[in-house]
């Protein structure tokens, strides 16, 4: 596995164990519909929270929330919809993003709520 890799995962482990600490079940990691994959599928009460997990270890070049784009929303979209229908599901249901920071040997997360809709 490349290291970009193995950050990717690590970054995608912080962001569950952030969740976590704050409530929320993991349901499912990296859920795969057709071309589409769901870092992580947290439930908090009547609430699915679809979190796309970016991290990166300089936010230099480009704020790391916006490199989510419409081809990538559209995916999100249509695996939640097959995970809703999949396991029959009456939940709301939120697209997260959580940013992942590296900073030296620290680690900054930033949980972004709502951070983008299906419409």
């Amino acid at each position: 596995m490349g290291k970009h890799n193995e950050f990717g995962k690590l970054g995608e482990q912080k962001a569950s164990d952030f969740l976590v600490e704050n409530g929320y079940r993991i349901r499912a990691t990296n859920y795969r519909y057709q071309k589409a994959e769901i870092d992580i599928i947290a439930q908090i009460k009547n609430t699915l929270a679809i979190v796309e997990v970016k991290s990166r270890s300089s936010d230099f070049i480009e704020n790391i929330a916006d490199t989510v784009d419409q081809k990538k929303i559209k995916l999100l979209v249509s695996a939640t919809d097959q995970y809703v229908i999949e396991n029959d599901l009456d939940v709301e249901v939120r697209f997260d993003i959580i940013t992942v920071l590296k900073k030296g040997k620290q680690f900054e997360l930033e949980h972004l709520e709502n951070a983008f809709y299906h419409f």
